[in-house]
């Protein structure tokens, strides 16, 4: 389990080392580094020196009370192609994650070489913060087991199907407790302080400046109360901002986008825009 210290704390990422190109992951707002097992599963880490970090506050990297700005998460993944001695990556973000590749790309647009967007706009759907209860709502609660944790998640509006990928992801998701027991692995206070550094960045004029190349991915089928996370027409709206953007539409919502024939799709659409035929 690789981890490094940067920018005042040890942060945790997967390695899976190719002699491809280099392409550091980076997950949705409460999701951890494993969130990408679909993807890998897919064949991706075939073509790409893949790493997949566990952001600040998420999955084995330190939990810090304060610092979720989207500078404070860029840092990190700075140190991270630092330490590996990288100048220029290759980004993909799902979600949270794609909206600090946008970030990156613009305010370092000399270390982003090409970045994959994962249902991630200047704007989601204006129902979006209902639409997330049901996840933040198993925040700081200990469940008798992990069993018992799968049974809540495996209930949630967004899991319309279940894959055998899908279970390293809530597995790395919770910390056990000596006297059993489950608790996911995310806090509350930080996750609503990442959001907070969300809300602080004018997204339309940022992702106005990014220069390099974007596949945008999206993914509309219904999230949660009979709508998408992030609506096909949001989509377009980035997709007309970004100076060098394309888009693609795959199946799933946003949450199982990442799995079963999502997946597939992904992984093989973006071999083809990196041009790892």
């Amino acid at each position: 389990m690789p981890y490094l210290e940067t920018n005042g704390i040890r942060l945790h990422y997967l390695d899976f080392a190719n002699n491809g190109p280099t392409m550091i992951m980076m997950h949705g707002l409460t999701a951890n580094a494993h969130a990408f097992d679909g993807l890998v599963a897919a064949g991706l880490d075939q073509h790409f020196n893949l790493l997949s970090v566990d952001l600040r506050g998420r999955g084995l990297s330190d939990h810090p009370p304060f610092n979720y700005t989207m500078e404070d998460h860029a840092e990190d993944i700075l140190g991270l192609m630092d330490h590996i001695k990288a100048e220029e990556v290759m980004l993909c973000g799902h979600s949270f994650g794609g909206l600090l590749g946008y970030y990156l790309a613009a305010s370092y647009p000399k270390r982003v070489s090409k970045l994959i967007a994962l249902d991630a706009a200047a704007k989601m759907n204006p129902h979006a913060a209902e639409m997330l209860a049901y996840r933040l709502g198993t925040l700081d609660i200990r469940y008798p087991s992990m069993a018992e944790y799968l049974t809540e998640v495996q209930a949630a509006p967004y899991n319309t199907f279940w894959s055998a990928t899908m279970k390293s992801y809530y597995n790395a998701d919770v910390r056990p407790h000596e006297k059993g027991g489950v608790t996911p692995r995310p806090q509350l206070a930080n996750i609503i302080q990442a959001s907070m550094g969300v809300a602080a960045i004018p997204w339309t004029d940022l992702i106005k400046d990014v220069q390099a190349p974007v596949l945008l991915v999206n993914a509309p089928e219904d999230y949660a109360m009979g709508m998408p996370l992030l609506p096909s027409e949001l989509a377009e709206e980035t997709l007309a901002l970004l100076p060098h953007g394309k888009m693609i539409t795959v199946d799933g919502n946003h949450q199982t986008m990442l799995y079963g024939d999502g997946a597939t799709q992904i992984c093989d659409a973006i071999v083809s825009f990196a041009g790892q035929h």
